[in-house]
This record gives C-alpha cells, structure tokens and sequence, in this order.
C-alpha cells in the first residue's frame, strides 16, 4: 500500500506560479505512475497530468497543457506538478495518485485507474 501527502497549496494571483509536492510512502515509489487530479464544488474530478514511473513520458490534459509541468524525484519519494499562468478557473483541491504503470498511455487519463489517492491540497487562484 501507498500513502501520500500533497502540500504547496494555496491562495495566488492569476499568471502566478505555484508547486505542488507529492510525497510517498509505505511501497516502492519508482513501481508505480504518478497522476495529478483536480476538484472543484460540484464538479466532476478531472484529469491534469501524469507521469510514467521512470519519469520518460508524460501527459496533461486539454485545459492545462502548456501552463502545468509534472516531474518526479524517485530518490526523494516525490511527485510535482509546476502550475505558471494560473487562471482563476484552476481553483480547485488538487489530488495526487499513484496507478499500475502499463504499456497503454490511455489509462492515465482515468481516475478509476489509480489505486491510492492523497487527501488534497487547495489552490485558489484569484482575478
């Protein structure tokens, strides 16, 4: 089993930069993909970034591409997701996942496909 811990949320400006960390524990971290989610009141959980557990390919979705970059430090247990030119539409609890690394990318787009979730961490992005 795999636990884990976000941090690095908060209150910022729109264009600001913010960093999360997702910080792992209790199996082998290097065994498994990384994905960020994100929720906001009353919507859906949406799917913004993944990354394969070497660190070799990753993947975002439509709304944050270009603006979010995730990258992973196997060494340290650890999961990052670099948030520039934040939007006020970004504000949302954002979630760190851990899944099965598999040969087909589609799967990392699914929140169903991960088996261990952190509790969160707030980012509210202001105009």
């Amino acid at each position: 089993q795999v636990q884990l811990v976000e941090s690095g949320g908060g209150l910022v400006q729109a264009g600001d930069s913010l960093r999360l960390s997702c910080a792992a524990s209790g199996r082998t971290f290097s065994s498994y993909a990384m994905g960020w989610f994100r929720q906001a009141p009353g919507k859906e959980r949406e799917f913004v970034a993944a990354i394969t557990r070497s660190g070799g390919s990753t993947y975002y979705g439509d709304s944050v591409k270009g603006r979010f970059t995730i990258s992973r430090d196997n060494a340290k247990n650890t999961v990052y997701l670099q948030m520039n030119s934040l939007k006020p539409e970004d504000t949302a609890v954002y979630y760190c996942a851990a899944g099965p690394s598999l040969y087909s990318s589609t799967v990392y787009y699914r929140a169903g496909h991960y088996d261990y979730w952190g509790q969160g961490t707030q980012v509210t992005v202001s105009s």
